[in-house]
């Protein structure tokens, strides 16, 4: 189901520019959301319709969607870190703090990726990736210092967050240690699924699900930009993307998101540009430069 590469194809470049986008925009469209929509409802909203819309369109295309019998086990496996983990530990954690700071914290993950890759996968780290990876966290630095985003703040908020971000990478890592013998939509769809079941059974427990009858225009369309951009949409790209190059590469692609985030958050949401966010921009966009484009062969 995988190929590792030491740089994104140009054949996935359009899919990495769709996926900073439709991810970028989600954190101010799930701020928006959560102001009205509890956080175990919101997830299962996104997480069950988004499932949904992603498996009739398989269904709808054709395509195959049985689970190999002997990787249900693997399957749950990786639905609990990438998807379970992720998605209640960011909900709760942005009803704490900006949508900003949150963005920025829970791209700390290639941080945590990219030495876990080298442990467990072995993984080779080039001087191009050491270069990728000091200008990315240099510039998610830089953001996190000018705005003063220390724990101390809201340290229950960030501390979720920052919790989300190491479950992510360790299910990215696991991911590529232990693939999946289906196609990307299958998988993204099932793993969507699997891994919003703790999450259905809480807001049922937790939540009073008659809040939804009141729910303004647009917390209700942050919902719907979540069931089909962010999940139906951007989780099958995510996992095409991750599978299909090395850890180092796919985390270091993502440090881009975060800076749309910044940039949604002052679009709709009325924050200013700094110039640290500027400065963020440029290295954060180096970094991706620098696993996007292939090395030259050396000339004989």
């Amino acid at each position: 189901m995988s190929t590792d590469q030491d740089h994104l194809p140009r054949r996935l470049w359009w899919l990495l520019a769709g996926l900073t986008f439709a991810w970028g925009f989600n954190w101010t469209a799930m701020k928006v959301a959560l102001g009205e929509v509890p956080p175990w409802t919101f997830r299962t909203l996104c997480l069950g319709f988004g499932s949904a819309v992603l498996f009739l369109a398989l269904r709808l295309g054709g395509q195959r969607l049985a689970v190999p019998r002997s990787q249900w086990g693997r399957l749950a496996m990786l639905a609990f870190f990438n998807i379970t983990c992720w998605n209640v530990l960011i909900a709760f954690g942005m009803t704490m703090i900006p949508s900003g700071r949150a963005a920025i914290l829970a791209y700390t993950m290639p941080a945590l990726a990219i030495p876990l890759s080298v442990w467990i996968l072995g993984e080779r780290l080039t001087p191009r990736k050491l270069t990728g990876l000091a200008l990315g966290m240099a510039g998610l630095g830089l953001v996190l210092g000018e705005a003063g985003l220390g724990l101390g703040r809201a340290p229950v908020g960030s501390l979720l967050v920052l919790g989300a971000a190491a479950s992510w990478a360790l299910g990215v890592v696991l991911q590529k240690r232990y693939p999946m013998s289906m196609p990307a939509g299958a998988y993204s769809a099932w793993i969507m699924l699997l891994g919003g079941v703790p999450i259905f059974v809480c807001a049922l427990a937790f939540d009073d699900l008659g809040v939804l009858r009141t729910v303004g225009l647009w917390p209700a369309l942050g919902v719907l930009y979540n069931v089909l951009i962010a999940f139906a949409w951007a989780h099958w790209a995510w996992i095409k993307l991750a599978t299909s190059v090395s850890v180092t590469v796919f985390s270091l692609s993502m440090l881009v998101i975060p800076v749309v985030g910044v940039i949604s958050g002052m679009l709709f949401l009325g924050e200013r540009p700094s110039w640290a966010e500027y400065g963020a921009l440029g290295l954060v966009l180096g970094s991706l430069f620098s696993v996007a484009v292939p090395r030259r062969a050396a000339r004989v």
